[in-house]
């Protein structure tokens, strides 16, 4: 009976077994047919289409030269017909070099090329909107951005060339990469050398040309051909200064995105250890310095398209230790200014909002004087700079530390002499009189609200008004900064600057303010027909240490200008407060996320409550994006007032948009920096970056969001996973690894089916977000 009994218990034991395999196998199933729905469901991104009339014109080979598989095209932009040859040889513009993608064609150029033609033909942007990119830089970067001057016109057009490389795959075979390096270099001497030609042949025949050939070609490269275009500046028959200048649109630096032959990795290792050795200083055996880096001209600029790019991921895209911080940077379309996008790996070549900023960028790199791009490295870093970042620090540094610089108080009054006050003024050409602004208003609540362009000057006692903890200063508005509204911090209370002794300043801090991405403002036939608040495009902050030696804080509105012939403007809005941040802080556990993707975590925020929410995410949401969900349940309405069908409800919340501005989110990830949320009431935030790595650095998994939401109004906010986006970020993110170990040999008998796999990535993403909740 014994043996019969253990015969059962094992029985049992195995069926046991079986069912847990079977179980796992299921939810592994289920679990990748949720990621693989979700990749295959359509990506809104935002993007503008960009629109164009291309015309591609062969560049001939010349006689002396054999017939290349390759060719080389340059683009023109118009509907009406030329004459291919007379363009070519009456070419005055500065050459820019397209280089395709893996499997991509040299008619991808058009998007880009055509907005160049267009930013040309209509001149800069405005000048005003740049004022606010004054940020710090990676360590190393000693120079100042705002020194740097933009064009006022531009003087010379771009001329796009592009290589045509039969659409072949790059991604997949080192050969290949070295063959299209070998052409690209060659079309590079056959550009500079056609400009030459032609230079001299319309000297020769009297005609006048008041500017020399060009002397380098600006390259910019897609994907696998911006590699290409590092590949070919370390080319041993690149001439000289031939190239000074690359920016590459969704490009893997660090590695390929798949390296299924050796030799593309091999490939990858000799050209980046050539730019490492490229920036490194000469020196002799004796340790004296022989010559500059071999590449200390060339500046390197990386664009990311941020998180929907599944096919490159950004931190491939990265820079670090290849190029230093002092010759080239990466930036993510996601912060890039006027972009605000995430998109797809494809989409980044015709997205009117990115490549109409790229064009301007690459226009403003032209020396107005000579025609020519310009040489010094820090100007055109400063350059690239200034047109891509926003003013939005990368990382909320900016939130937590004080930014303004300290003047020193002796005896209650600022030192003498001090020029701290001019950093963060407005410009001399915005001037407001004292006397242009009505009657001052006198704050005595923490919340102050600004509702129209009204002409008045605000004034917070910051010593009554930051009482009790409420040390903390917040400011949202979409009032323009400077020639909208000013703000400044007195050290004691006078009606215009001028009535101060000379030592006491008066400290304008306007220019901290930065500005954000927001959706189109309402506009109104008339006044009183708006039908919602106006969303925020500014945020400022202010932290003890910033306020410290001053006693009132003014914030002071222009009165709105009457335009004839157009509809007003949009209400305007301001909101400020005093707040303590300990209020707003809000911490969700790796536990309370897996919970919320079964019960939606809720909040509950009265009327009154802090203006800026800072809610922490134990577990990064590039691994386990949330839906978050703002309701607004009341602004000061009593519900009596209404009936309790949903028509009622439907009023409320129609009066309580009109009252209270959309929330903004501001997520921040270690890895991957700043995103921003606008117009929040209902979104799945997702960072972009490489969390839950067993070498993950400390802290590398979290996830800071800032939520700034109006504290006149009451809201309902709801948290939860969203496991569809959890699923196919985790498969994107660890689907190469568990291919790895659920496929070893490659050999086709391991094959399993794609959505069993993905499953497995996720049921790896359960077990790891359990480690870490127990870890905790």
């Amino acid at each position: 009976m014994k043996w019969m009994g253990g015969n059962v218990s094992q029985n049992m034991q195995g069926c046991r077994a079986k069912f847990r395999v079977i179980a796992l196998v299921l939810l592994a199933i289920c679990i990748g047919l949720a990621g693989l729905y979700s990749m295959l469901k359509p990506i809104s991104n935002g993007c503008t289409m960009t629109y164009m009339y291309p015309t591609y014109i062969p560049v001939p080979t010349p006689k002396n030269v054999s017939s290349m598989k390759y060719g080389l095209h340059l683009y023109h932009e118009g509907w009406r017909k030329i004459d291919f040859n007379d363009h070519l040889k009456t070419l005055s513009g500065v050459p820019v070099l397209f280089i395709p993608g893996n499997g991509g064609s040299y008619k991808q150029v058009r998007s880009v090329a055509a907005e160049s033609d267009r930013a040309y033909q209509g001149g800069p942007l405005e000048h005003s909107f740049y004022q606010e990119a004054s940020l710090t830089l990676k360590e190393g970067v000693d120079f100042d951005v705002t020194s740097t001057p933009l064009p006022y016109q531009y003087t010379s057009m771009l001329d796009w060339f592009a290589v045509d490389l039969e659409g072949e795959h790059s991604a997949m075979d080192g050969r290949i990469l070295e063959e299209h390096t070998d052409y690209v270099v060659y079309a590079i001497h056959r550009i500079l050398d056609h400009y030459k030609e032609s230079h001299d042949a319309r000297v020769k025949e009297g005609a006048a040309v008041s500017r020399s050939p060009p002397r380098s070609v600006i390259l910019v490269g897609h994907s696998m051909g911006g590699f290409v275009a590092r590949a070919a500046i370390v080319h041993p028959h690149l001439r000289k200064s031939a190239v000074e200048t690359v920016l590459t649109l969704s490009s893997p630096h660090q590695s390929p995105p798949l390296a299924l032959q050796p030799s593309l990795g091999q490939y990858y290792a000799r050209v980046n250890h050539e730019w490492r050795k490229g920036y490194e200083v000469q020196t002799s055996s004796s340790g004296h310095h022989l010559s500059d880096p071999l590449l200390s001209h060339v500046v390197v600029v990386s664009i990311s398209g941020g998180y929907h790019d599944y096919q490159v991921r950004s931190n491939l895209q990265s820079l670090d230790g290849i190029v230093p911080p002092t010759h080239g940077f990466m930036i993510s379309s996601t912060s890039m200014k006027n972009v605000w996008l995430s998109m797809e790996h494809q989409v980044i070549l015709w997205c009117n909002q990115l490549v109409v900023q790229v064009s301007h960028t690459l226009l403003s790199l032209i020396d107005q004087g000579t025609g020519q791009p310009i040489s010094d490295v820090r100007k055109r870093l400063a350059i690239f700079t200034k047109m891509l970042h926003s003013g939005i620090p990368p990382n909320f540094n900016w939130l937590k530390q004080p930014q303004l610089p300290h003047i020193p108080i002796v005896d209650g009054e600022a030192e003498s002499g001090s020029q701290a006050h001019r950093l963060y003024s407005c410009p001399n050409n915005i001037h407001w009189s004292d006397d242009a602004l009505e009657r001052d208003l006198y704050i005595e609540t923490p919340t102050v609200t600004v509702l129209a362009m009204d002409g008045r000057r605000r004034w917070l006692d910051i010593e009554k008004l930051g009482s009790n903890g409420k040390n903390h200063f917040v400011f949202v508005t979409n009032l323009s900064p400077c020639s909208g509204v000013r703000l400044h911090l007195w050290p004691e209370k006078g009606t215009s600057v001028s009535t101060l002794p000379i030592n006491k300043w008066v400290l304008e801090v306007t220019s901290k303010m930065v500005q954000i991405p927001s959706g189109p403002a309402p506009r109104q036939v008339e006044p009183g027909t708006q039908t919602e608040q106006a969303p925020p495009s500014a945020v400022f902050w202010l932290h003890p240490e910033d306020m410290r030696g001053f006693r009132y804080l003014t914030i002071s509105v222009a009165p709105r200008l009457a335009v004839s012939g157009r509809p007003p403007p949009a209400t305007s809005m301001g909101v400020g407060q005093f707040f303590k941040p300990e209020d707003g802080e809000t911490a969700l556990s790796s536990g309370s996320l897996i919970r919320s993707m079964f019960s939606l975590q809720e909040m509950i925020l009265n009327e009154d409550h802090p203006l800026a929410l800072n809610l922490s995410f134990s577990v990064s949401l590039g691994l386990m994006p949330v839906t978050l969900s703002v309701k607004t349940t009341g602004c000061g309405i009593r519900k009596s007032e209404f009936t309790a069908d949903e028509t009622g409800e439907m009023e409320i919340d129609r009066l309580c948009k009109l009252r209270c501005f959309p929330p903004v989110a501001l997520a921040w990830d270690v890895t991957s920096g700043l995103h921003i949320f606008p117009n929040l009431f209902s979104e799945t935030i997702l960072v972009d970056s490489s969390p839950a790595l067993w070498t993950s650095s400390q802290g590398s998994e979290k996830t800071n969001v800032i939520l700034l939401i109006d504290p006149h109004c009451s809201y309902k906010t709801s948290i939860g996973v969203n496991v569809t986006a959890a699923a196919k970020r985790f498969s994107l993110l660890y689907f190469p690894q568990v291919n790895a170990v659920l496929n070893p040999s490659h050999s086709w008998k391991f094959c399993i089916p794609c959505s069993l796999r993905l499953g497995f990535s996720c049921v790896y993403f359960l077990h790891f977000t359990h480690r870490l909740a127990s870890n905790r």
